[in-house]
C-alpha cells in the first residue's frame, strides 16, 4: 500500500506513466520482506500484541520497515534498470510503511483490548502505584475477560504521575486522595502494585482500608514479575497477610561471603522437610553447591522439598535421604557415603507444650539427635556445622529450651575440638511456619472458631521463615567455632494485637478467648541469656555470644528431667542486651 501511494504521488501519467505491474511487485515483495524481517527482529511473537508497547517494539517496527526500503530499493539497482525506484520514492515509501504497520498495531491493540475488558461484574478496582508494576496491571486488567478486577483509579505519591492516564485510566494522586477517590470511583478493592512496599506501608494502607470498608490485595510475585518480566495472572493476586504487616525489609547479605563456603561445595540439610529446612533448601540452591543433599524422616516433607526444588514429587533422585537423627548408625553410613562438606542442622522437635508432657522425646532429638549429626560430621571432617537453635534456648524454662540449649553447647564443644566452625543460630518464631501460631490462628479463623491467646500481655519475637534462612547462611559465612550467632529479630510484638489484626484482615466477628500461660512457657521471650556477652563485629542485625561448652560424656538425662521439673516456666525476661 505503502508503494502504491508513493507511486501514485511521484507519477506524472503524461512522461512516466503509471507501472501497475512494478507496484504490484513491489507490494508483494514488501509484503514478503515485512513479514521475513519481522519474525527475525521479534516484531511477531505470541505475546507481543498482548503486553504493553514500549521502545523496544517501536525499535523493531523502525527497524523492518529500514529493511524493506534497503532491499527493495538496493536489490532492482544491481539487477534491472526497469524495476529500479528513484532514492526519493523509496525513502517516502519506507516511511510510509513504518507508519502503516504502526497504525496497524495500534488498531489490533485497540480491537482486542476492547473485545477481552472485564464485564461489568467484576470489582472496580484501585491500584496504588502507577510505576512498571502498575502500568502491567492496569494493562493485563483490561485485557483480561476473565479478570475479576476492573482498573478505575489509579493512585501514586509520585508528583509527577497526577493526573496521567494509564490506558485510560487515570492518576488521582497520592495515597492521601484515597478516601475521596473511592468516593468517586465506588472502589471496591485496593491492589497495591509497589515493589519496595514495607510493613509500615501495609499497615497503613489495612488501616486506611478498613475505615473505608474497601479489601487489600498485593501482588505476590512482584519480584519475579520485575525480574523476569513475566505477565500478571490472576493467581499472582493475594489477600493481604499477616507476615505484611509484621515482616520487615529485605535484610541485605552479603553473597559474595555466603557463596564462599556454600559455592560447589556438598552441603546436606537435616530437617529438609519441615518449614525452615525446606526454605533453607530453597536458599542455599540459589548458590549453586556440587550437591544438594536434603534428610529428613518425613517422606511427605521431603517430597515437597523436592517439588520446590527440582520441579517434580519422583523422588527417584540422590537428593533426598530418608533416615531419623535418631539412628546414629544409619547417619554415619550415610556421611561416610555422601562425604557432606557444609551441615545445616535443622531436625528438631519444637513444640513448646507437647516436649512439656514428654520431655524425654525432646532429649532423644534434640539433644541425643544432634549429638548423632554432630558425631557423624566430625568423622567425615565436615568443614562448617550450622545448628539452628530458638530463643527459648536462653534463659530456658521448658523442655524445649532446656533441649535446645544443650544442643547449643554440644555445638560448641565440637567446635572447640575439631577447630571447624560448628556454630549455632538463635532466633524466635518464624511466621508460617508449619504448626506456629500464625497458621493456627489462620485455622481457627477459617474454620470460625475462637482464637486462643495464652496472656493479654505475652509478646514473642517474629519474623518471615525468608528472612531468617537468609541471615542463617550469612551467619554461617561470619561465624567462628563454638559462637552462637543471635538473629536480631526487631521488637517483640503483642500475641493478642496479632490475633486482632488477623481477625481484621478476615473480616470476621471471631471472638478471642485467653486460656493462661501453659507450663514452661514465658510471658516474654529473651534472645540472649544471662551468662552471655553479645556484640555485633560484622553484621548489623547479627550478634554474637560465647556459648557454654559440653562435653558429650557429661551429658545427663536425669539433670535435664530434674531442671525441666523444676522450672517455674513463667518468668519475667532479664534486660535483652542484642540489641
Amino acid at each position: 500500500m505503502a508503494f502504491v501511494a508513493a507511486e501514485l504521488v511521484r507519477s506524472d501519467l503524461a512522461t512516466d506513466p503509471f507501472n501497475w505491474k512494478q507496484v504490484l511487485g513491489y507490494a508483494l515483495a514488501a509484503c514478503v520482506l515485512q513479514l521475513v524481517f519481522g519474525l527475525a527482529v521479534g516484531l511477531y511473537g505470541r505475546t507481543r500484541f498482548s503486553r504493553i508497547g514500549g521502545f523496544d517494539e517501536a525499535f523493531a517496527v523502525a527497524v523492518c520497515g529500514a529493511l524493506i526500503g534497503v532491499v527493495l530499493w538496493a536489490v532492482p539497482f544491481l539487477l534491472s534498470a526497469s524495476w529500479r525506484m528513484h532514492a526519493n520514492k523509496v525513502l517516502m515509501a519506507t516511511l510510509l510503511v513504518i507508519v502503516f504497520m504502526f497504525a496497524l498495531r495500534y488498531a489490533v491493540r485497540v480491537y482486542l483490548e476492547r473485545s477481552n475488558r472485564p464485564g461489568l461484574d467484576s470489582t472496580p478496582t484501585i491500584v496504588y502505584g502507577a510505576g512498571y508494576i502498575g502500568n502491567v496491571l492496569v494493562q493485563w486488567m483490561l485485557s483480561e475477560s476473565e479478570s475479576r478486577y476492573r482498573p478505575v483509579a489509579l493512585l501514586d505519591d509520585a508528583r509527577q504521575t497526577h493526573n496521567r492516564r494509564i490506558r485510560g485510566v487515570q492518576v488521582y494522586g497520592g495515597f492521601d486522595q484515597l478516601e475521596s477517590t473511592v468516593q468517586k470511583s465506588g472502589a471496591e478493592v485496593l491492589i497495591v502494585a509497589i515493589k519496595d512496599a514495607d510493613t509500615q506501608l501495609f499497615r497503613e494502607v489495612q488501616e486506611r482500608a478498613q475505615k473505608l470498608g474497601i479489601k487489600v490485595k498485593v501482588i505476590g510475585s512482584i519480584d519475579n514479575l520485575v525480574q523476569d518480566d513475566k505477565p500478571v495472572k490472576q493467581r499472582d493476586l493475594r489477600d493481604l497477610r499477616i507476615e505484611d504487616l509484621l515482616g520487615r525489609k529485605q535484610v541485605d547479605t552479603d553473597l559474595g561471603e555466603i557463596a564462599s563456603y556454600i559455592s560447589g561445595r556438598r552441603v546436606l540439610v537435616t530437617g529438609a522437610g519441615g518449614s525452615i529446612g525446606s526454605q533453607l533448601c530453597a536458599e542455599i540452591a540459589k548458590f549453586r553447591p556440587s550437591e544438594l543433599m536434603m534428610l529428613d524422616r518425613d517422606e511427605t516433607g521431603l517430597q515437597s522439598s523436592a517439588i520446590a526444588i527440582e520441579g517434580n514429587g519422583l523422588l527417584a533422585t540422590n537428593s533426598v535421604i530418608l533416615a531419623d537423627i535418631r539412628d546414629a548408625d544409619r547417619l554415619k553410613e550415610i556421611f561416610f557415603e555422601r562425604q557432606p562438606e557444609v551441615i545445616f542442622h535443622a531436625a528438631a522437635l519444637k513444640h513448646l507444650p507437647m516436649l512439656e508432657q514428654y520431655p524425654e522425646e525432646g532429649w532423644k532429638s534434640n539433644v541425643e539427635g544432634t549429638l548423632n549429626v554432630l558425631e557423624a560430621a566430625r568423622l567425615v571432617n565436615v568443614d562448617t556445622f550450622i545448628n539452628i537453635s530458638t530463643d527459648k534456648a536462653a534463659n530456658p524454662t521448658s523442655a524445649l529450651g532446656h533441649s535446645k540449649r544443650y544442643a547449643e553447647k554440644l555445638t560448641a564443644w565440637f567446635g572447640e575440638t575439631t577447630g571447624k566452625n560448628y556454630l549455632s543460630v538463635r532466633f524466635g518464631n518464624v511466621i508460617g511456619s508449619r504448626g506456629s501460631m500464625v497458621p493456627t490462628f489462620m485455622r481457627l479463623i477459617e474454620e470460625d472458631k475462637p482464637l486462643t491467646v495464652t496472656h493479654p500481655e505475652a509478646t514473642r519475637y517474629f519474623m518471615t521463615i525468608p528472612e531468617a534462612c537468609q541471615l542463617v547462611l550469612q551467619a554461617g559465612g561470619i561465624g567462628k567455632a563454638g559462637e552462637v550467632l543471635i538473629l536480631d529479630m526487631g521488637e517483640p510484638m503483642n500475641i493478642l494485637s496479632i490475633a486482632q489484626q488477623m481477625i481484621e484482615i478476615s473480616g470476621k466477628d471471631i471472638e478471642i478467648v485467653f486460656t493462661g500461660l501453659r507450663p514452661g512457657e514465658k510471658l516474654h521471650e529473651v534472645l540472649v541469656d544471662d551468662d552471655e556477652r553479645a556484640n555485633r563485629p560484622y553484621h548489623p542485625l547479627i550478634s554474637h555470644a560465647h556459648a557454654e561448652r559440653l562435653d558429650p560424656a557429661d551429658l545427663d538425662l536425669d539433670e535435664y528431667l530434674e531442671a525441666v521439673s523444676n522450672d517455674p516456666g513463667v518468668r519475667e525476661p532479664q534486660k535483652d542486651c542484642s540489641k
